[in-house]
């Protein structure tokens, strides 16, 4: 259980560290994205909680990063010329 004391706030600061670096800067809230990167990296887990809770940007409920809306075969234009 004391192990957990050291990897918790390390695994929050690699999170928050690549969870920025992933982030497009259009998306980033409040600050820049350097600037979120350097906050992560000086303040660790203050830093990690600033970039989750602030700059962090609001996904919509059950929207999932990355992915668009799948289209059916049938319904997708790009399939259909291909034919």
């Amino acid at each position: 259980m004391r192990i957990l004391i050291y990897v918790i706030p390390i695994a929050l600061t690699l999170y928050a560290f690549f969870d920025v670096a992933r982030t497009p800067q259009e998306e980033v809230r409040r600050l820049p994205k350097w600037a979120w990167l350097l906050i992560v990296l000086l303040f660790e887990s203050l830093g990690a909680l600033g970039w989750l809770f602030i700059g962090r940007p609001k996904r919509e409920p059950g929207a999932r990063p990355g992915r668009g809306k799948i289209i059916p075969p049938d319904d997708d234009p790009d399939f259909l010329r291909k034919l």
